[in-house]
């Protein structure tokens, strides 16, 4: 039958990995795209809008004990307390507009008592990729406009350190207000929160990211793209093989490799062969002299 071609191994394994990745093209890379697209969107109309409203109140955005989360973050508030200096933790193996930088990080009381993280800018490093020297912040109350962002994570859950390296200084790997309480010992709240320019205490503003859609929704479509092209592949190459000549078929019907053993003895009958005739063109010779 045609159909045997089907339950061959080769074959079988040829189905399970196509139908393998076009399974992962629908149900796992072009969602994890769109995903990644609808993230882009919702941060970009998030700016767009904190771009001309006025700040306001951090209780009012975010409740005490509320997390940052995609629908606060971002978002300008207004924040009144004071610096504390000597809980201040660096963020280092930074990036900002594609070069290496460091993120001075200070805890924040506030006027009713809360501790909150404030990311106060960035800082390039000096000739010997160290921190270089910066201006504390201002003592005494101050009223801050911050952006809202929520917690970076740090896959290995790594602590803030000081060594000979740091000249003694606490850094982190992330902006993250969990690891700044755990240096710190101060109850510090979920998230924080990002110096505008112009406000007390700030350094080199961070840049807001670009607003552009990027390029998630193409690469969601072209992943479906891959599952359906891989799928019609498979049912060409099928339809072409439960036709006559088929390359299986065709593979099936060549000779098969010969071994050494096999074309040296090929070889010897063939000398043989020759010797034999040769032989007999001699005998035939004389007899026709004759």
């Amino acid at each position: 039958m045609r159909l045997k071609f089907l339950l061959r191994p080769s074959w079988l394994a040829l189905v399970v990995g196509v139908l393998a990745f076009a399974f992962a093209c629908f149900t796992l890379l072009s969602p994890w795209q769109f995903s990644r697209n609808d993230q882009r969107e919702a941060q970009n109309k998030a700016i767009e809008a904190s771009l001309t409203a006025e700040p306001r109140p951090l209780d009012d955005v975010l409740p005490p004990g509320a997390t940052p989360d995609s629908r606060t973050e971002w978002t300008r508030v207004s924040i009144t307390g004071t610096y504390l200096p000597e809980h201040e933790v660096v963020a280092r193996l930074r990036t900002v507009q594609g070069q290496p930088a460091f993120e001075v990080l200070t805890p924040f009381r506030t006027a009713d008592g809360q501790v909150v993280l404030v990311d106060r800018g960035y800082l390039p490093p000096d000739s010997r990729t160290e921190v270089p020297p910066y201006a504390a912040p201002p003592a005494g109350p101050v009223t801050v406009v911050a952006r809202i962002r929520q917690d970076e994570t740090d896959p290995k859950n790594r602590d803030a350190f000081a060594d000979a390296s740091t000249r003694g200084k606490l850094q982190s790997y992330v902006v993250d207000s969990r690891v700044v309480a755990r240096a710190s010992g101060l109850d510090i709240r979920a998230g924080y929160f990002q110096l505008d320019s112009d406000q007390p205490g700030v350094l080199n503003p961070l840049p807001l990211p670009q607003t552009d859609a990027g390029p998630f929704f193409s690469y969601a479509l072209q992943w479906i793209a891959f599952g359906i092209m891989a799928i019609a592949g498979l049912v060409y190459f099928t339809v072409r093989e439960m036709k006559p000549g088929g390359v299986l078929n065709e593979m099936a019907g060549k000779r098969k490799r010969k071994s050494v053993a096999e074309i040296l003895a090929e070889d010897e009958a063939e000398h043989a062969a020759a010797a034999d005739r040769e032989d007999a063109d001699r005998e035939e010779q004389p007899a026709q002299r004759n």
